[in-house]
């Protein structure tokens, strides 16, 4: 994290933009992390038509297939514990969560309650590879992308929460700036995270001459070659 978060505008700014135009300016501002950072399996987006989601990261491990071992009492303190951890921080907040099992999201940790848990404590959604479930009752505009959908919770529970997780592909430490939407999560890099706003606005400006020449009636090789030429001069 900065060690001042990005403003309530600052954030504001990097949600005007889909995440694919996100990766395109971590290319220009990072160009090192090109191939790294990002979501590169397909998630399931249950609410597509939300906007992006941008926020600090609360990160955990779970399981589900087995019991955890722990008595109940254990079981409540081990969540609340978890619990302050989310609640801690600045900033809006995204959960990532690591489903570890031998077979990933055999039981879900996501739904109604704890969605409304989550969002409560400032979470604006979640990534993870695990299971979600209860899509007709999950808290009001919070994002949800996940790995599967599935009906029960099983014993799932937290094995560790505040480390780095990895959800296909993307690399997470707590605290990391993250930026989600239907089309998958990537990480924007702290030392970068004030000036992907303008790298994503000088990409736009980059494709706008091509994209101008190729919906036009009179496309053709030699058009899209100046339009090329023309973008490349833009800086």
């Amino acid at each position: 994290m900065p060690e001042k978060p990005l403003t309530e505008a600052e954030l504001a700014e990097l949600r005007e933009f889909d995440t694919p135009t996100i990766c395109n300016a971590l290319e220009v501002v990072t160009p090192e992390r090109r191939a790294l950072g990002f979501t590169t399996d397909t998630l399931i987006c249950p609410f597509p038509q939300m906007p992006p989601m941008v926020g600090y990261a609360r990160t955990a491990l779970i399981r589900s297939a087995l019991p955890s071992g722990l008595s109940g009492a254990e079981q409540r303190q081990a969540r609340l514990d978890y619990y302050r951890y989310v609640a801690a921080g600045d900033g809006p907040k995204v959960v990532v969560i690591q489903d570890v099992d031998w077979r990933i999201g055999f039981g879900c940790f996501w739904g109604e309650v704890q969605t409304a848990v989550h969002k409560g404590l400032g979470c604006l959604g979640l990534v993870t590879n695990g299971g979600v479930r209860d899509l007709d009752a999950i808290a009001p505009d919070f994002q949800v992308l996940c790995g599967k959908v599935t009906p029960s919770h099983a014993h799932v529970h937290s094995i560790a929460f505040g480390g780095t997780v990895d959800v296909f592909g993307m690399i997470v430490c707590s605290d990391d700036l993250s930026h989600a939407d239907r089309h998958g999560a990537v990480v924007i890099p702290a030392e970068v995270a004030r000036e992907v706003a303008g790298a994503a606005r000088l990409c736009a400006r980059r494709e706008e001459p091509i994209l101008k020449v190729a919906r036009s009636p009179g496309f053709s090789i030699g058009a899209l070659e100046r339009a090329m030429a023309e973008a490349a001069e833009i800086h």
